[in-house]
């Protein structure tokens, strides 16, 4: 049943934030209620009435099947179409591909703070979100007659199966008496398939090659280590990336001796991809162990200025030495503290 809105209450739906900026990451309203008011002559007892015509507005999708992802994903996808139709939000049809792009990175960092956090309300919240932004971004890429959403839906799962051929597909992987394949054997025979694909298509298989250059540098630094050593080109032990952190920190130590700016710069960057080369043969993600650092600098360094603010004193007024004494009280505490 259609919702109809009296056009004398002149209601429109904001779509714009609450602090008045044009760059919303999200408009949930629905549309903006046209105002048009029609009298309709009543001849009763000589006198004349009016009455308000009512203006129909686009129905919400019903929320159908809550159990079934298949349906929920339609029902995002229509709530997508009706934004974007010309009787929908002024700030989703303004949106390009271009636009969106701060918008899906915000999103992913919310999804990515919500795991760091153990928040699985927050977690469920924020990848709907995140879903959100790739119907957007699908929707406007229809509409220039690019790929539909089904498009990328159909390339992602085809890419899946063709790349596990030792899950979906009868090969010497699954023959009798072979052994089952390891992780290690999974991630190898996943790049040389990719390799093939680039050489399908016409490109030069790299090894390097498909890595986002917009990946943050030390993500990035991880991802390239890791495909490198699909092909051995790596330290057997753990021990042999600290030894190339030790010798990258020399150096640094001596070009900092030199007074040399350019190869300062060099010979840090080489000790942070040292130090991921570290974290992954250690199986940690560099990018996530610095944020915990971050975050415990961050409590730290609040509490630091919570102390002596108690006494009345601003940090900026408190000597290197002192605060310094301060902060290794944290630490102990922090260390003290069960869990």
């Amino acid at each position: 049943m259609s919702m109809a809105w009296p056009a004398a209450s002149r209601l429109a739906v904001d779509c714009l934030p609450d602090d008045g900026s044009a760059t919303s990451p999200k408009c949930t309203a629905a549309v903006v209620a046209r105002d048009t008011t029609n009298a309709l002559n009543v001849t009763a007892e000589g006198m004349r009435a009016s009455m308000l015509a009512y203006d129909i507005m686009p129905n919400a999708p019903d929320d159908a099947d809550p159990s079934s992802p298949g349906a929920q994903l339609d029902r995002l996808v229509t709530i997508m179409r009706i934004l974007r139709s010309p009787d929908g939000c002024p700030w989703d049809r303004e949106q390009t591909l271009a636009s969106l792009r701060p918008f899906l990175v915000e999103e992913t960092y919310e999804v990515i703070d919500a795991i760091d956090a153990d928040d699985m309300d927050a977690l469920r919240d924020e990848l709907g979100d995140f879903m959100f932004e790739a119907v957007f971004l699908a929707q406007v890429s229809a509409e220039d007659a690019h790929f539909t959403l089904a498009d990328a839906l159909r390339s992602a799962g085809n890419k899946l199966v063709r790349r596990h051929p030792h899950v979906f597909k009868v090969e010497a992987e699954r023959d009798a008496g072979r052994h089952p394949l390891s992780a290690a054997d999974v991630k190898r025979r996943w790049e040389e398939i990719k390799a093939e694909e680039q050489q399908d298509a016409g490109q030069e298989p790299r090894l390097l090659g498909g890595l986002p250059r917009g990946l943050p540098a030390l993500l990035r630094a991880y991802r390239m280590g890791r495909r490198a050593a699909t092909v051995g080109f790596d330290w057997d032990q753990p021990s042999g990336a600290l030894d190339k952190v030790d010798e990258e920190l020399v150096e640094l130590r001596a070009a900092i001796a030199e007074g040399r700016p350019e190869a300062i710069e060099d010979e840090l960057g080489d000790v942070l991809f040292a130090v991921a080369s570290v974290s992954r043969h250690l199986g940690i993600e560099p990018d996530g162990a610095l944020q915990g650092a971050n975050r415990k600098f961050a409590t730290r360094f609040e509490e630091l200025e919570r102390r002596f603010g108690s006494q009345g004193r601003a940090l900026r007024d408190v000597p290197l030495k002192e605060m310094e004494s301060e902060w290794q009280h944290l630490k102990r505490d922090a260390s003290d503290s069960p869990g």
